[in-house]
C-alpha cells in the first residue's frame, strides 16, 4: 500500500532538493524517500537502558580533568591580560 503526499515548498528548497538528487543520479522523489527512510531508522532505534546510560555518562565523566597543563589555571585577569598581550605582540 502506498500513499501520496503533496507538499508546497519554495523555489529555493525545490532547487536545493533537485540539486542533491541530481548529484547522486536519482529522481527527487527517490532522494526524498531515501533520506526520510534513513532518518526514520535512525530515530526509531532502541533507547539504551538506564543502566547503560549511566555507564556511558560515567565513562564520559572519567575524561574530565584527564589533561594537566602542569600549572594551575584560574580566572585571574592579570594573567589573562598578560597572555593576550604576549599573543598579540607575536608577529607569527
Amino acid at each position: 500500500m502506498s500513499q501520496q503526499l503533496t507538499l508546497e515548498i519554495s523555489d529555493e528548497v525545490y532547487a536545493d532538493l533537485q540539486r542533491k538528487a541530481s548529484a547522486v543520479g536519482i529522481s527527487m522523489t527517490e532522494w526524498i524517500i531515501t533520506v526520510l527512510s534513513r532518518q526514520g531508522t535512525m530515530t526509531s532505534g532502541t533507547v539504551p537502558s538506564l543502566e547503560r546510560q549511566e555507564q556511558a555518562r560515567q565513562k564520559f565523566k572519567s575524561h574530565a580533568g584527564a589533561i594537566s597543563l602542569g600549572y594551575a589555571t584560574d580566572i585571574e585577569n592579570q594573567a589573562i591580560d598578560a597572555d593576550l598581550a604576549k599573543a598579540y605582540a607575536d608577529d607569527y
